[in-house]
């Protein structure tokens, strides 16, 4: 397993729609394991390919304390969502920076597993915003984009002014 890297908002990458995976084999089972990896190193809950510039869909989410409960998604497509709920997020692509969300409460999302066989998961509370989370990285979307203008303005320069700092 490797350590791959975070790419950083504002990076343009971060905004590139990922392509669907034709076929899980091992070189997306071993993606799965290095995006696991990096996700855990980085204190995260939840990890999109898109974010470590890879363009394919396929997320890796945990939320529990132990690290024991890893679930892969590969082409993951909400098929259901209602209620509303607000939520401060985080991103890893985002380090330090945390705002308030409205998602949907509850979704239901279809997707293929590391096993390359279908599931779906019904979600509600965190494990409903962390999909949809997820998921908007895979469509090109970063969770600042749902802050105002003036909020959004501030993060990019509050980013780049970090990444200037630390070169």
């Amino acid at each position: 397993m490797a350590l791959l890297n975070i790419l950083q908002y504002p990076d343009e990458r971060l905004h590139k729609v990922a392509k669907p995976v034709a076929e899980v084999d091992e070189r997306i089972r071993t993606l799965i394991d290095d995006m696991a990896e990096t996700m855990y190193a980085a204190r995260g809950i939840g990890l999109a390919a898109t974010q470590v510039n890879v363009h394919e869909r396929v997320l890796v989410i945990d939320l529990s304390e132990e690290h024991n409960e890893l679930a892969a998604f590969v082409n993951p497509e909400i098929i259901e969502k209602d209620g509303e709920l607000v939520y401060e997020e985080g991103c890893l692509s985002v380090p330090g920076i945390y705002d308030k969300v409205t998602r949907a409460e509850h979704v239901k999302v279809r997707a293929l597993g590391r096993d390359g066989q279908p599931f779906e998961v019904e979600a509600h509370g965190l494990l409903a915003v962390c999909l949809q989370h997820e998921i908007d990285h895979l469509n090109g979307h970063v969770f600042v984009e749902y802050l105002s203008r003036l909020k959004q303005d501030r993060i990019k320069a509050k980013m780049k002014k970090h990444e200037r700092n630390n070169l």
